[in-house]
């Protein structure tokens, strides 16, 4: 397989989880392109980075506990739907172990952000951005969501270099 495809489509996982990321700061919400794209995309990448049968398999696993763990997180009222959905795409991209990486830098990122947003949200920061755009005016309103998806894409991209995929392309980590 040509080393440009293979970059090509090694790069689709980390453009959508920014994107993600990107839409969910500035409108609350993930839309469901990005995450089908990732799920879609993740299969030729693998095949056409030689990712073996159960490697795959394995990598769809980590999707399948992280589309659950997603789904309970939901429940509890802790992320968004979209949220949730993008945070299983990005566990099917990552598989084992780089997975371990994927939670430990979310779950960090994602209290860092909490503090930010509690700092946004103070009444000393709070007068100062409200006269930004329309989208950073609501990131600092009190009682507003948290745009986890930056959080997830954070983790996502820190656990990436260690993830099959990019292990599987030579000379890029």
């Amino acid at each position: 397989m040509l080393p440009i495809l293979q970059a090509a489509l090694l790069c689709i996982f980390p453009a959508l989880v920014i994107v993600g990321a990107l839409r969910d700061a500035v409108s609350y919400t993930i839309p469901n392109w990005i995450s089908g794209a990732l799920i879609l995309a993740f299969f030729p990448a693998a095949l056409a980075l030689g990712v073996d049968a159960g490697a795959i398999g394995l990598h769809a696993g980590v999707g399948l506990i992280a589309l659950v763990m997603g789904m309970v997180m939901f429940s509890l009222g802790w992320i968004g739907g979209g949220d949730a959905k993008l945070f299983a795409a990005a566990g099917l991209w990552l598989g084992w172990p780089a997975a371990a990486t994927y939670l430990l830098v979310t779950g960090v990122a994602g209290g860092a952000l909490a503090l930010a947003l509690l700092a946004l949200r103070s009444m000393w920061v709070r007068p100062y951005v409200q006269s930004g755009p329309a989208w950073v005016g609501r990131l600092a309103t009190p009682g507003e969501n948290v745009p986890y998806g930056v959080a997830i894409a954070a983790g996502a991209l820190a656990a990436f270099p260690a993830s099959t995929l990019a292990l599987a392309f030579p000379g890029l980590f």
